[in-house]
């Protein structure tokens, strides 16, 4: 079992989670969390914790191939726009080019079929626009 030093104690999953949403997402992920503040703070914390402070910080994979698995799930989940919008934008910050963004959006065709997969194509269009327009 590891342990922390008596000065640097281990960050709480909170945290962990926060500091890694911050790293994948930037200011989309912290808005998805103030969105939530006056209507469920708990589930907010929820999102913080076990998505990002359990699984994201986990090794095994590294932050890339994390962020192509969630595009292609929630591309064959065909019924999450917003939260397929801001994981598009986190694999640009992670270093997943358009290219390859459009590639696994394309390869969902075979597994969830043709409109999941323009879908998500009319999704990666608008982030890749907004991304533009922004620079």
């Amino acid at each position: 079992m590891q342990t922390s030093a008596p000065n640097h104690p281990a960050p709480s999953r909170y945290q962990q989670g926060l500091a890694r949403l911050r790293e994948i997402d930037g200011d989309a992920g912290e808005h998805v969390v103030a969105s939530l503040a006056n209507i469920a703070p708990d589930f907010a914390r929820y999102l913080i914790e076990f998505p990002f402070g359990d699984i994201y910080s986990r090794p095994g994979l590294d932050l890339r191939s994390r962020e192509i698995a969630v595009v292609a799930a929630l591309t064959a989940m065909g019924n999450a726009a917003p939260q397929l919008r801001v994981h598009i934008g986190a694999a640009l910050n992670v270093g997943i080019s358009r290219e390859e963004i459009v590639e696994v959006i394309m390869q969902m065709a075979v597994y969830a079929g043709f409109p999941a997969a323009l879908n998500g194509l009319a999704a990666a269009r608008e982030v890749f626009a907004s991304r533009q327009a922004a620079t």
